[in-house]
């Protein structure tokens, strides 16, 4: 090849036109970002440039509550309903995470978010404030992570070079749509968790310093028969522990090369399901391995099993976890969105519970 020609820049990584020696212009690419089953690596690690987290009164009651950027007063901000005041915690959340960076909104171009009501109306009302172009996503509580791997394969391949990943849930929007409005009071079994009012947002950029997003697990939905709405945690754990098999295997590490791999809320029940199945799948369990939903409450709060939905490990990626990594507490993080992949309708009809497991490897 003499030189690299056309519009396209010359980048490590990326699709570049060449001249061959018979003078043919030829598009070369680079080696294949895919490597195993289930897993891409970046060629040009995508930089978390900032990130904003808020929470509830309750989560701000945790033992996290110093890490996180707002604590809410109360759960409806101002607003006549929880769902306009998940709207508006959303927007709220993008818009630290974009001052942080000294970025305006009219500087990201684009948004990727979701949460767990029925259209992704928290998303798309705040998008619509925000006037970013959107794409909504629903992984269920696996969100967070769908959103950050899906902005790492957008501006790895050249199309984006400034991406907002963010995801959100509220306690009491979720519980009214898919189990029971709070103010009946209904019994819940130790195996429930408590949805979580949070949110997280997350700058993604070409270039700039931060922590880098290295590599994604892209899961399979995993069904084994579960179909009580009230323990998602069993659920999501096969899901969990196939990802993280899947992710050592196609980039062929050893259990101990993450300082922490961590859930997204798997909540008691599902870690303790978890920690069974390694052995059951033939996986040494990494040495230092949690969970959002375990993490986030403090057990005095009673809040059952652990904490659940798109902010759980959302609030808890962009509040304490990132911290810790500008602090090098964490040099290398792999966060497992977990995700219980069922619906209002599906649960009235009986059905079980499909759950997907999605994991994106973040190093400092």
């Amino acid at each position: 090849m003499r030189g690299c020609r056309g519009r396209l820049m010359c980048l490590p990584g990326r699709a570049i036109y060449a001249t061959s020696d018979s003078g043919k212009m030829e598009v070369v690419m680079p080696g294949p970002k895919k490597r195993g089953m289930q897993t891409v690596v970046f060629d040009n690690p995508l930089i978390l440039t900032s990130w904003a987290s808020v929470v509830g009164p309750k989560e701000g009651e945790g033992p996290w509550g110093n890490d996180f950027d707002l604590i809410m007063p109360d759960y409806l901000l101002g607003e006549e309903t929880w769902e306009k005041a998940e709207n508006k915690m959303l927007k709220q959340t993008v818009e630290l995470a974009l001052n942080k960076s000294g970025l305006q909104t009219n500087e990201a171009e684009l948004l990727l978010a979701g949460d767990l009501l029925n259209q992704l109306v928290a998303s798309s009302f705040a998008a619509a404030e925000l006037t970013i172009p959107f794409l909504g996503l629903y992984g269920a509580c696996s969100t967070m992570v769908q959103a950050l791997l899906t902005g790492a394969m957008m501006i790895d391949g050249g199309f984006f070079e400034r991406v907002v990943a963010a995801a959100c849930s509220h306690h009491y929007s979720a519980e009214r749509q898919f189990r029971f409005p709070t103010e009946q009071g209904v019994q819940k079994p130790p195996s429930s968790q408590w949805t979580a009012t949070a949110a997280g947002a997350a700058i993604l950029q070409s270039s700039g310093t931060g922590p880098r997003i290295t590599s994604a697990t892209i899961g399979r939905v995993v069904d084994m028969g579960q179909s009580d709405a009230n323990d998602m945690g069993s659920a999501m754990a096969p899901a969990a522990v196939n990802t993280i098999k899947m992710h050592l295997q196609d980039l062929n590490l050893l259990p101990d090369y993450y300082d922490l791999v961590v859930t997204g809320d798997l909540g008691k029940v599902g870690l303790a399901i978890l920690g069974q199945l390694f052995g059951k799948e033939g996986v040494v369990p990494p040495p230092t391995h949690s969970d959002c939903g375990v993490l986030l409450f403090d057990e005095k709060q009673e809040i059952g099993a652990g904490g659940s939905g798109c902010g759980c490990c959302a609030c808890m990626l962009c509040g304490p976890l990132l911290k810790k990594m500008t602090k090098a507490e964490i040099r290398k993080l792999l966060l497992v969105g977990t995700g219980a992949l069922m619906s209002p309708t599906t649960s009235f009809q009986g059905s079980t519970i499909p759950a997907i497991a999605h994991a994106v490897a973040i190093e400092y």
